[in-house]
């Protein structure tokens, strides 16, 4: 059995998400936009090949802590490379990893430009135990006094045949809190003075959540058909 792995069309960083906010081209067109900001860290601490690893990536570290906060093996890993202690560990994978060195610093605005396509991913906010209508929007039932199905689920099957409930059907559960990744996403603008920047649409996650960002993959132009 052949085991495959998705592969990144380019090294990629991590960053904050600060909030949303309106920008307003230099045409007065309002875009509605994401605010990312970077705090210290996107140091290479681990490039890995097919002859040590039998894979191609490169491992990026993020956001600085205490030494007290990471275990020792963790300090051990980051020691080795030279790194400063840093709590995310994310690995990109890609199809050649030459030009990059350990301990390499990377920066946003050398990687990406204005009007570039990126995949962000991040965990969404989780929002609980919820009902049908608010996870899978169903309709509710007649809110009149003679009925007494007004947000519940329904049927959820036949009796006799199958005599079960197939795998997969749509019922309360938890909802949220889930790695999303949402792909072509337009950069607006990049800001070197505040160490920011703003990306055209919505993003996963609260305020101060993690995101993931990588250059939007293509297919037959950045990545193979194949």
């Amino acid at each position: 059995m052949v085991v495959m792995m998705s592969v990144e069309a380019g090294v990629g960083v991590m960053a904050t998400k600060l909030g949303m906010m309106s920008f307003f081209q230099p045409n007065g067109e309002v875009v509605p936009v994401t605010v990312v900001g970077f705090k210290e860290g996107n140091i290479v601490t681990q490039i890995k090949t097919d002859a040590t690893d039998g894979y191609n990536a490169v491992q990026v570290g993020y956001r600085r802590v205490r030494d007290r906060k990471l275990t020792k093996p963790e300090m051990g890993h980051l020691e080795k490379a030279g790194a400063i202690p840093m709590r995310h560990l994310q690995e990109f994978r890609l199809q050649s990893v030459d030009g990059f060195e350990v301990n390499q610093r990377l920066v946003f605005d050398e990687l990406f430009n204005e009007g570039d396509l990126v995949d962000v991913s991040g965990t969404t906010i989780g929002k609980g135990f919820q009902g049908g209508i608010k996870r899978y929007n169903f309709k509710r039932g007649p809110m009149s006094h003679g009925s007494k199905s007004h947000r519940q689920l329904g049927s959820i099957g036949a009796g006799t045949t199958p005599g079960r409930v197939y795998k997969g059907k749509k019922m309360p559960g938890r909802m949220g809190g889930t790695n999303r990744k949402t792909r072509k996403l337009k950069i607006v603008k990049i800001d070197k003075d505040l160490n920011v920047i703003m990306i055209k649409g919505a993003l996963p996650g609260k305020p101060g959540n993690l995101l993931r960002i990588a250059p939007a993959k293509i297919v037959g132009k950045n990545i193979p058909k194949n």
